[in-house]
């Protein structure tokens, strides 16, 4: 089991992505806590994985509740390996000057202002027990922006910067920083990205920029998280790996 004896944290994940990492995480011998605004969803993916998982009401865009993720961590499992910065939003699909401030302001807390406080109570946690390993959620819309999500797509793009960022900076810790960027999934998000009914004609015109055919499963999100928290990537940081099935070639 390539993840036993770590303790992770996952935010976001009572659902989706987050969801399955916490699953894949616990599976390959890891401790997890399950942080999510949804404390009953994150309460019931803790209880499906059993004694490996905690769940944890967080509201990432507050650092108390970053530091409160990591307290309960530490408390219960008695040493923090990694975290996830798994939880995000988009905006649906809306032209760039119809988006109201307090939709982008939602959207750059969240997605992006969640790192800096995650930093701020993580890494000091990290450069105390010699390293550690930070996951950031960007997306190919980071990369090759769709149109009509402009403010999430730069959000993401901000998400890969930081990430590299990061990982120049904190290096000499021991700390490894990474990103992952998948494309459109299976996930509540779709129908917002989608801009109407989520049905198989509308999911079609997405899947054809897919050169695989497909949208992205959380399953293949949980399978690159759970390496690239692993010691066998232990010579990977700053890396923004696409999960995308061709579609950012």
């Amino acid at each position: 089991m390539k993840l036993a004896g770590k303790s992770i944290i996952v935010t976001g994940g009572a659902a989706g992505f987050g969801a399955a990492m916490c699953r894949r995480f616990a599976a390959e011998g890891a401790n997890v806590l399950v942080a999510d605004i949804d404390l009953s969803g994150a309460e019931a993916v803790a209880a499906e994985i059993g004694s490996r998982a905690i769940a944890f009401r967080a509201d990432v865009t507050k650092r108390a509740d970053h530091a409160g993720m990591v307290g309960r961590a530490l408390d219960a499992f008695g040493d923090l390996h990694g975290v996830v910065n798994n939880a995000g939003i988009v905006q649906r699909n809306t032209p760039a000057d119809a988006v109201d401030e307090a939709t982008f302001d939602r959207i750059f807390d969240v997605n992006v202002k969640s790192i800096y406080y995650s930093v701020l109570e993580v890494v000091p946690v990290f450069r105390k027990r010699g390293g550690g390993v930070m996951i950031n959620l960007g997306s190919t819309g980071g990369i090759r922006p769709r149109p009509g999500l402009a403010w999430y797509n730069a959000s993401k793009g901000a998400v890969h910067l930081v990430s590299k960022s990061l990982a120049v900076e904190l290096a000499s810790d021991k700390i490894r920083v990474n990103a992952i960027c998948p494309a459109l999934g299976t996930t509540a998000m779709l129908g917002p990205v989608i801009g109407g009914p989520d049905t198989p004609e509308n999911r079609a015109k997405f899947i054809a920029s897919i050169p695989l055919g497909r949208l992205c499963e959380p399953d293949d999100v949980a399978n690159t998280a759970a390496f690239l928290l692993s010691d066998e990537a232990n010579f990977m940081t700053g890396v923004c790996l696409t999960i995308d099935g061709g579609r950012t070639i």
